[in-house]
């Protein structure tokens, strides 16, 4: 069975002065963990507009690379170049898909509210749709342009032979990407009806 992927979200406090330093410093963190095996994507996010907590989210293919990323010398000098720049308060690690929508939670503060709010269940399932329809649309042309006696299958074969091609594809590449570049939309708060005076 192949291991599941595995996020690691960082809640790290960043001096309001210091935020063009650690955005460079976090920059290239990033360029260099693009460089290491298993790397699947990252993205750095403040709780709220003038907020000091931060949080860093990054998914590796298997806890193994993760390890061999976590404990390289790559990383022991990234970080020491950001010492003095933020303040290090939790690290928590999540398998599966649900590691990109679960709201990174404070542990320093187990009483306190999460970080940032867990998307609606209807912003994950667009997110998901987004990355699902190009996909299984691509493969479904694919196959039927390569191998057209795929449509003579039985249909429990079809989709048993899909699900296990597109699953994988999915939870490694398409999700990570596509909820990366919707983040500030899946975690927006909902706006606040004004609430009009009566006469």
């Amino acid at each position: 069975m192949t291991p599941p992927p595995v996020t690691v979200s960082i809640h790290r406090i960043v001096s309001p002065e210091k935020v063009p330093e650690v955005t460079a410093w976090v920059q290239s963190g990033v360029r260099l963990a693009n460089r290491w095996p298993g790397f699947l994507g990252s993205g750095w996010i403040r709780a709220a507009e003038g907020s000091t907590d931060w949080v860093m989210l990054y998914r590796f293919a298997d806890a193994d690379r993760l390890q061999a990323w976590e404990t390289s010398d790559e990383r022991r000098e990234w970080l020491a170049r950001g010492e003095g720049l933020v303040t290090e308060q939790a690290v928590t690690r999540r398998t599966g898909i649900e590691g990109w929508f679960d709201p990174p939670v404070r542990q320093d503060e187990p009483s306190g509210p999460p970080l940032l709010p867990a998307p609606p269940r209807w912003k994950q399932s667009i997110a998901i749709w987004l990355g699902f329809f190009p996909v299984n649309l691509a493969f479904t042309a694919l196959v039927a342009w390569l191998l057209p006696a795929f449509d003579g299958l039985p249909l429990v074969l079809r989709v048993l032979i899909t699900t296990l091609i597109l699953t994988p594809v999915m939870s490694f590449w398409v999700l990570p990407w596509v909820t990366g570049r919707l983040r500030v939309w899946l975690h927006r708060p909902p706006r606040r009806r004004r609430s009009v005076p009566r006469r």
